[in-house]
């Protein structure tokens, strides 16, 4: 990308879109173009056909999605699986259509089996069963990696994917119906701070773990393999470390400054039991995640307090 080059990042409002327009602006890149949902439905073809037409985008970074954490997913998989994947086949088709240079998709790591041998390697897609709470967005992700694929091997045009594992930071969504667990957890330990509640009840038995990647260093990563990557095969995102759900919630409690006890609930789902992605061919293409999880957490609980009303 040159730093003049018309970018279109799609999805700017949400976390991820947000943290690559950052990044972008921070590597003095001028020419950023956006469209608030109010002014552009990405499941609108027609629209996005006559965006991608007036606009003549160069470079497409397709950060937007409708995400939600997993009791959203679970009890709206059809509306996961129709809004994601008319937004993926959209934007793509449009891109395609009007002589864009590059596309990058992002995924998400909940494209992989559930049972996937670990560390997951890129190579795991599609060898066995989706977690059931969600299927849907998983598989409207995996419709969308798949056709940027596809259009770059057929077409012979740099279209490339991005699954990044679990994302947190500034912008995130602290909704209690449709947020991601590190978020909900924030969310959760300060208002039980601030009620002074003696117990704080979590979902599930504390026992899976995952891998958590702070969202501004997924958005150097993006940066970088627009720049430097036109291979056919999605890139994993990550830290290559984990933790059990039980001790975040314990080192979010301590950062938030929550002093009960933490209790769980089994009778709510646990999700996929682990998800560590192998990032060995981020890091041989020379990039490594910076953020520490402590670190990022600080700055996450600071990012939220700054929006409470």
């Amino acid at each position: 990308m040159e730093k003049d080059s018309k970018i279109f990042v799609a999805g700017h409002k949400g976390m991820v879109g947000g943290a690559i327009k950052r990044r972008l602006k921070a590597e003095n890149f001028v020419n950023i173009v956006t469209r608030e949902h109010s002014e552009l439905d990405l499941t609108n073809q027609k629209a996005v056909d006559e965006f991608f037409a007036d606009e003549k985008p160069e470079y497409v970074f397709l950060a937007a999605a409708k995400v939600g954490g997993i009791m959203a997913n679970n009890v709206a998989k059809a509306d996961f699986l129709y809004e994601n994947a008319m937004i993926s086949l959209n934007v793509t088709k449009a891109a395609l259509k009007n002589g864009c240079k590059k596309l990058e998709f992002l995924g998400s790591s909940c494209i992989y089996p559930r049972l996937a041998n670990q560390p997951i390697t890129e190579s795991e897609l599609l060898t066995g069963s989706l977690e059931p709470t969600n299927e849907g967005y998983a598989l409207a992700k995996i419709l969308g990696l798949k056709y940027a694929e596809y259009i770059a091997r057929e077409y012979k045009r740099p279209f490339i994917s991005v699954m990044p594992t679990n994302l947190y930071g500034i912008g995130d969504n602290y909704d209690e119906e449709r947020s991601h667990v590190l978020p909900a957890l924030i969310r959760r330990f300060h208002e039980a701070k601030v009620a002074g509640k003696a117990s704080v009840t979590c979902f599930g038995d504390g026992s899976p773990l995952r891998e958590f990647l702070f969202v501004d260093d997924l958005a150097e990563l993006c940066v970088f393999l627009m720049n430097n990557y036109e291979g056919y095969e999605t890139v994993n995102a990550g830290v290559g470390k984990e933790i059990s759900i039980k001790e975040l919630a314990e080192l979010i409690a301590d950062i938030v400054g929550y002093k009960g006890e933490i209790l769980w609930d089994i009778a709510k789902p646990n999700g996929m039991p682990r998800k560590l992605l192998d990032v060995s061919k981020a890091k041989n293409l020379g990039w490594t995640a910076k953020t520490k999880l402590r670190d990022g957490i600080k700055i996450a609980y600071d990012d939220f307090l700054k929006r409470l009303p």
